[in-house]
C-alpha cells in the first residue's frame, strides 16, 4: 500500500514539473458565487449573478487532435495540475473534481470564456495526477 501511496505522489510532482516546463501558465475557472442568507432579493430571483475566478496553475493550453468542421465551435484541451484542483476542493468544500468542473460556468483563458465541455483525470493508484479538460470556445467566436 506504501508504494502506492509513493506512486501517486511521485506522479504528481513530476505532472506539476512537466506542465510547468511544457509551458504551464495560470487560467482562472469561473465559478458562481455563494449565495447570500436571508437577501431577498436573491430569493426572488431579481439578483444579479455574482461570479469568482479562482486561479489554476500550473496548466498546458493546447488545440484538441480532433478538428470539428461544419461550423461546430473548435475544441481545446486543458491539463490541470491536480495539485491545483485539490487545493480548489479543499477550499470550496466540494466532494470531487467532477463536481467542481461540472459547477464552473467555464474557463477564462485570455479574455475568452470557454465552456468546460468534459473533464477526465488520469490517475495512478487510485490518486489524479493530472485533468484533463476539453474546452469549447462560444460559437459567436468562431470566425
Amino acid at each position: 500500500m506504501g508504494e502506492l501511496r509513493d506512486a501517486s505522489i511521485t506522479a504528481r510532482r513530476a505532472a506539476d514539473v512537466l506542465l510547468r516546463c511544457a509551458g504551464g501558465r495560470a487560467v482562472l475557472l469561473r465559478m458562481p458565487a455563494p449565495a447570500s442568507a436571508g437577501d431577498t432579493t436573491e430569493q426572488l430571483g431579481l439578483a444579479v449573478p455574482a461570479f469568482q475566478d479562482l486561479n489554476l496553475a500550473p496548466v498546458v493550453f493546447r488545440k484538441a487532435r480532433t478538428t470539428v468542421a461544419d461550423g461546430k465551435a473548435a475544441r481545446w484541451e486543458l491539463m490541470v495540475s491536480a495539485t491545483a484542483v485539490s487545493g480548489l476542493l479543499g477550499s470550496l468544500g466540494y466532494s470531487a473534481a467532477s463536481v467542481l468542473f461540472a459547477t464552473a460556468f467555464g474557463v477564462l483563458i485570455d479574455g475568452v470564456l470557454m465552456e468546460v465541455e468534459s473533464a477526465t483525470a488520469s490517475e495512478v493508484g487510485g490518486a489524479p495526477y493530472v485533468y484533463r479538460l476539453v474546452l469549447r470556445v462560444p460559437l459567436a467566436l468562431v470566425v
